[in-house]
């Protein structure tokens, strides 16, 4: 599948966590390798930044985890869960079901610094790195097949990069799945994010928090040096009402909840307030002829499970070797069904997942049922512990899909 007139044997489009990482792999495995993203690093980024204690297993094998924990990335043991009527119950990473993660905690850091750590990685591994390259659509030859991207770089001259496989990583908007005609977006449920940093939240500890509400939910964490990350979800119709503006909408939303008012009557905005959404983005396929999609360009369901970085550093662990093979296929026949391979492997290690994710975001959606799920939660700890861990991707889904486990958590609200 080699063209004199390719400008590398892959193009990643995205430099954030599924990008970083796919380009890591396929550079480490000898392709040449070319990332661009419109951004300069580092940069902000609204994320939910918590990393499950999987996320540590691929940070290791890249060589970076020392590095990630050496910028001050916080450890969190595991999570706590209030629900709309107050019920609070809590799970364990570390616990007696006989599950064991690579680590028995979790990380949290910015991203400001996770992804420009990730991204040195894709660089020491040999990729070149294209900063302020926006790109603005896909270029095929006359059969259709994608062999490039078009784009603006960074004096706004218009360029075209060629490669033998196009790797959409441009997250939940994604430019390539829109040129490809595979975005996709579902209405339910539609939901929007505004994300801070504060200082001096009262209470903050190793765990991580959700805060169920009628009209939302917010995540709190420790992402280090004294910071705590704010990630407020909201239904569309609750966003609609942000008439003066993001900032003043999440003060406002915190401070309407009294449990979380007084934890922030002495804390302090430290960051912008950035938003994000709607969610519940899910591309048609995972590939087309010459192109592929990884992260949350493929799919992103709702943020309430933290599945979000986990999901693009396996994504692009998951994708590299199908990339290569693509990329040393020698016809595009047989380069197309290494993509394709590709698109049912990474449906087959998300299925039991993203299942899970809908099932929470169901009760997420119906306060009383989260509510009563929530109180059964509280009783059974161990139930929770299993739900945490999958959560923190090393528990099987199947664990908290078997009908006994479903019927436990919901069948009292369903009486």
């Amino acid at each position: 599948m080699e063209s004199t007139k390719q400008d590398a044997e892959v193009v990643v489009v995205g430099g954030g966590p599924a990008g970083a990482t796919t380009a890591f792999w396929l550079a480490r495995a000898g392709l040449r390798v070319t990332l661009v993203d419109r951004a300069r690093f580092p940069r902000t980024k609204p994320c939910a930044e918590y990393l499950s204690p999987q996320s540590s297993r691929i940070l290791d094998a890249m060589g970076i985890l020392e590095a990630v924990e050496r910028a001050g990335a916080a450890q969190l043991t595991g999570m706590r869960i209030r629900s709309a009527d107050g019920t609070t119950f809590e799970g364990r990473f570390l616990a007696d079901h006989g599950y064991r993660g690579f680590r028995d905690r979790g990380l949290a850091l910015p991203r400001f610094t996770l992804d420009a750590l990730l991204l040195d990685a894709a660089r020491s591994a040999g990729t070149r790195v294209v900063e302020g390259w926006r790109v603005t659509g896909v270029e095929r030859d006359r059969s259709g097949r994608t062999i490039g991207v078009t784009g603006t770089d960074a004096t706004g001259a218009r360029n075209v990069l060629r490669a033998a496989v196009v790797v959409g990583a441009d997250g939940l908007r994604s430019v390539v799945a829109r040129g490809l005609g595979l975005a996709h977006r579902s209405r339910v449920p539609e939901r929007y994010a505004c994300v801070a940093h504060y200082t001096g939240v009262a209470g903050i500890g190793t765990d991580g928090e959700m805060h169920v509400a009628a009209n939302g939910y917010v995540g709190f964490a420790d992402v280090g040096e004294g910071r705590t990350n704010v990630a407020l979800v909201v239904p569309a119709k609750v966003m609609a009402t942000a008439h003066h503006g993001s900032e003043r909408f999440l003060t406002d939303w915190l401070m309407g909840h009294a449990h979380l008012a007084e934890r922030f009557a002495g804390a302090t905005r430290v960051s912008p307030v950035l938003a994000t959404g709607p969610f519940a983005s899910h591309a048609r396929r995972a590939w087309a002829p010459g192109a592929v999609l990884v992260g949350d360009a493929a799919d992103f369901f709702d943020p309430f499970t933290g599945e979000g970085i986990y999901s693009a550093l396996r994504g692009g662990e998951l994708l590299a070797p199908f990339v290569a093979a693509a990329v040393h296929a020698s016809t595009a026949k047989e380069a197309d069904r290494a993509l394709a391979t590709y698109a049912k492997s990474l449906r087959h290690e998300f299925r039991g997942k993203r299942l899970v994710e809908k099932l929470v975001g169901l009760a997420v959606a119906h306060p009383p049922l989260f509510d009563r799920a929530a109180k059964v939660l509280a009783r059974r700890s161990e139930m929770a512990d299993l739900l945490i861990g999958v959560a923190g991707d090393f528990v099987p889904a199947r664990e908290v899909l078997r009908p006994r486990f479903l019927f436990d958590l919901f069948g009292p609200a369903l009486q």
